[in-house]
């Protein structure tokens, strides 16, 4: 609960206490008497007012779209180690943030302790198939990993399908040309996108290091996939498919829908909390004594 400098003594603005990011948008984030505040009319999360911010004690601030931020602010956010990310509608798009991370290393250099060494590596890729699969997974074999997830994914998409009442003809992506499928196909890639820049908030938040993947390895985004790629079979599908169920029913632009029922689920499950949430349990410095699986697992 914050207190609006306008008399709103009972505005909320949408804030995660224990993962310190708060979300704005439509509005102007300034400073005024060495003060953070948010001026917005209206028409977004918030209500019209004038809204005292407590950059003290948060990580990250999720500017949306209708905003902007003066110098000040982006002084007084770099002077308190306060990050500050443009996102779009419900964090469906991360597209930039100054490089503005938590006072600590911590998480980071435990991240590529694990990264380097093979053992250690394989063991978090094991607990992130775990997280995906709801199993503890046997195999050492990144490559036979791999394998089974095609194989799941697969039955995934038919299962959402089935779920949703969806037409479903199987999985067909052109990179050239990702619009060219289906509406289910075309939904599935927007869903990804939208999940994607969630973990690209998720990962700036914690000071991660996104290139640095277990999974995946070439992109200069791999942590951010394999963190992505922990809500693929579920919250994803669902995306994509009650999108594309949603479009076929009324012939609204695929995309645009897709994007609204990220925004909406993403802030119905938490979705980023859990991702920073899992992130500290995979790679944090106490990741040995939360129960994620090692080497000598059966």
């Amino acid at each position: 609960m914050l207190i609006g400098r306008l008399g709103l003594e009972k505005a909320r603005i949408p804030h995660s206490d224990r993962h310190g990011l708060v979300w704005l948008d439509r509005g102007r984030l300034e400073v005024e008497d060495g003060c953070l505040r948010f001026v917005t009319a209206g028409g977004g999360e918030l209500a019209a007012g004038d809204y005292q911010i407590p950059h003290q004690a948060l990580s990250i601030v999720l500017l949306g779209p209708g905003s902007s931020v003066t110098h000040d602010a982006l002084r007084l956010l770099a002077r308190h180690g306060c990050a500050l990310a443009a996102i779009g509608e419900g964090a469906v798009r991360f597209y930039t943030a100054p490089p503005l991370m938590p006072d600590t290393s911590a998480l980071a250099r435990e991240q590529v302790r694990r990264w380097a060494d093979p053992k250690k590596r394989m063991e978090v890729a094991r607990a992130m198939y775990a997280i995906r699969f709801d199993e503890i997974v046997r195999t050492r074999d990144i490559e036979v990993l791999r394998g089974q997830e095609g194989a799941r994914i697969k039955r995934s998409y038919q299962l959402a399908a089935q779920r949703h009442g969806v037409p479903w003809k199987g999985r067909n992506y052109d990179r050239n040309n990702p619009n060219a499928g289906d509406a289910p196909n075309q939904a599935i890639n927007h869903a990804a996108s939208a999940m994607r820049a969630a973990a690209a908030v998720a990962v700036a938040s914690v000071g991660a290091i996104p290139q640095l993947g277990f999974v995946h390895e070439d992109s200069g985004q791999s942590f951010v996939l394999d963190i992505a790629d922990l809500y693929r079979h579920d919250v994803t599908l669902d995306i994509a498919f009650g999108a594309a169920k949603e479009a076929l029913k009324s012939g609204e632009p695929v995309e645009r829908l897709t994007r609204q029922r990220a925004a909406k689920l993403f802030r119905q499950r938490d979705v980023i909390p859990t991702m920073i949430d899992r992130i500290k349990l995979l790679v944090g410095p106490e990741a040995d004594q939360t129960g994620a699986p090692n080497e000598d697992d059966d």
